[in-house]
């Protein structure tokens, strides 16, 4: 990973835009702000690298040394192993027919989680498993609050599915996802999803070591309720992943401050249509995404605030609209359209860092302090596909 200034890749005035930028400064104090949270609570972080996909942002984590990580692809998984990870959970519902590449990365010396909520799931990997005579370990998913997988606590498939497991030697935990917690729009009610999503996990292997069933991973965690935590009583580990970059969304539930995203797309002023009020850009839905997290919020944000390049936000302009490939800026709240030329670049704060990203090959990272044109330190590459 570079991170001295390199005089050979320019400012952010040089790059055809649009790009994605980090910065790094921001970033490992938003790390390591979480960081500390775990350690007080006495849990194991296992930061989901789903939101940066980059071995270069994972390498902000544990200074430097592989840390045990979720991911969301076996794109992913493969990648971070090829970095030296080892210790990676895959925190997807399994497909069977993706078992061959778990298996692969098995005998490679990955320990490599799979995640499942169903005796079926629990079938497939269990004859997996024995079949190749290599135990693939595996989570049963725990339903806090979203419902949109896991098996609830007190659920009659619960045991079955841990027993399954259990006698091929696979079962290794619960895992639960607060995804509610996204919408938890008071300090309290983050406290209390937090609070539910461990309740929960905890009930769940409790009642399978109550049937004679082992597990020794209790899995917990969302950006929210992993900021929200009080006591961890009963998990082993913590996950979250957009907390490295952070967004508007959470910046709407107070989890972050704005000044605290480290995540912005770098875009130019191609026109403007005074008559409606507006400035155009090139950054489009296909740079910032399609995502209006904000927009159940109180404060819709459109599609991302904007900031000069040196990252300072202009008063009451936000990105309002957006085709492809074009960017529409327009002033809220009775602020002044600003007067900004064609060729004028500015970066817009994300509504979700992981959609955003995800538009992006990889990452021009800067360290936030510089003016007037930050220096790019370093190109940083993304994980694509599945």
């Amino acid at each position: 990973m570079t991170t001295a200034p390199s005089t050979d890749l320019g400012t952010l005035a040089d790059p055809g835009t649009p790009f994605a930028v980090v910065d790094v400064r921001k970033a490992r104090r938003n790390i390591e702000r979480l960081k500390a949270r775990a350690d007080r609570l006495g849990v194991t972080l296992r930061p989901h690298v789903k939101t940066a996909k980059s071995l270069d942002v994972a390498a902000l984590m544990h200074d430097g040394t592989r840390c045990p990580i979720t991911v969301s692809t076996l794109a992913e998984a493969e990648a971070f192993a090829d970095g030296g990870y080892t210790d990676i959970t895959y925190a997807v519902g399994i497909d069977p027919h993706k078992l061959p590449r778990v298996i692969a990365l098995l005998r490679r010396g990955i320990t490599m989680r799979v995640l499942l909520d169903s005796t079926e799931q629990a079938m497939h990997v269990a004859e997996a498993s024995l079949e190749a005579g290599v135990p693939i370990p595996a989570q049963i998913e725990i339903d806090c609050d979203g419902h949109r997988g896991g098996l609830k606590a007190d659920a009659s498939a619960l045991v079955s599915t841990g027993r399954i497991l259990h006698d091929a030697g696979c079962l290794d935990g619960v895992l639960a996802h607060a995804g509610e917690s996204y919408f938890a729009y008071s300090a309290e009610e983050q406290r209390l999803a937090a609070k539910n999503e461990r309740d929960t996990a905890v009930a769940a292997a409790e009642r399978l070591r109550t049937a004679g069933l082992p597990v020794s991973t209790v899995s917990v965690g969302s950006t929210p309720t992993a900021h929200a935590a009080e006591d961890l009583t009963g998990v082993t580990e913590l996950r979250a992943g957009n907390y490295v970059f952070f967004d508007l969304v959470m910046a709407g539930l107070g989890i972050c401050r704005i000044d605290d995203l480290a995540l912005s797309v770098v875009v130019t002023v191609i026109g403007h249509r005074p008559e409606y009020g507006w400035i155009v850009t090139d950054g489009g839905w296909m740079a910032m995404s399609r995502d209006r997290g904000t927009s159940a919020q109180a404060q819709d944000q459109g599609y991302g605030l904007v900031a000069d390049l040196e990252g300072n936000l202009i008063p009451g302009l936000v990105m309002s609209a957006a085709s492809q490939e074009h960017g529409t800026l327009t002033a809220r709240d009775g602020a002044d359209l600003p007067d900004l030329p064609i060729g004028t670049r500015l970066r817009v704060l994300p509504n979700h860092a992981c959609a955003t990203a995800a538009q992006h090959h990889g990452y021009r990272v800067i360290d936030g302090t510089q003016a007037p044109a930050p220096a790019i330190q370093a190109v940083w590459n993304r994980v694509t596909g599945w």
